[in-house]
């Protein structure tokens, strides 16, 4: 029988905030149940195994992630909207390091199709980009361009990586404008 109180979503909230706390690669089962004081037993009639749980975890992140970075590009274009989303990127993987690297696993297809997080962040992407009057192939070039960029820098300022004296944040904004001029300027049709 279920523990009354438990829940998949309850779960899953839990597993997110002990991530942003020790690490994704802490999250655990056990460390699960032992932050609700019971049995490991107990989290399988909500969560498959732990694969399930980060699973979980990565969906309820995408869907975060999105509400971040719809709510900073909306009425906003070009540059504008680039650097909105830059630092709402950059913000949410400094303040939730455990759910931003649940948000990069490499999840099956069909998770990613079904969850709207993942669609709305793609949508936000696409929607700075649009700005830049982007259109395929330079699209999906800009778009990985952007996503390594931001991601090195995440985890570069997450492992404390920029030790040089000079201000991270002045690097921060030369960094997103470089990123706007190259995108204003973008090599079309090769």
């Amino acid at each position: 029988m279920a523990r009354a109180g438990l829940t998949a979503d309850r779960l899953t909230q839990a597993a997110a905030d002990l991530a942003d706390e020790v690490g994704l690669d802490k999250v655990t089962v056990s460390a699960l149940a032992r932050r609700f004081g019971v049995k490991d037993a107990s989290l399988y009639s909500h969560v498959r195994n732990l694969a399930d749980l980060r699973t979980r975890v990565a969906v309820l992140a995408a869907g975060e992630f999105a509400d971040r970075l719809t709510a900073a590009v909306a009425g906003r274009a070009g540059g504008d909207a680039l650097r909105a989303f830059a630092d709402a990127y950059r913000a949410f993987a400094v303040e939730h390091p455990g759910r931003y690297a649940a948000y990069q696993l490499r999840l099956d297809p069909d998770v990613v199709a079904a969850s709207p997080g993942h669609l709305r962040s793609i949508q936000a992407t696409t929607a700075v980009l649009a700005g830049y009057g982007l259109a395929e192939p330079d699209l999906t070039d800009a778009v990985r361009l952007l996503r390594s960029a931001f991601h090195g820098w995440a985890g570069i300022e997450g492992a404390s990586g920029f030790a040089h004296p000079r201000d991270v944040d002045t690097s921060w904004s030369r960094a997103v404008d470089a990123l706007d001029l190259v995108l204003r300027n973008w090599p079309r049709g090769a």
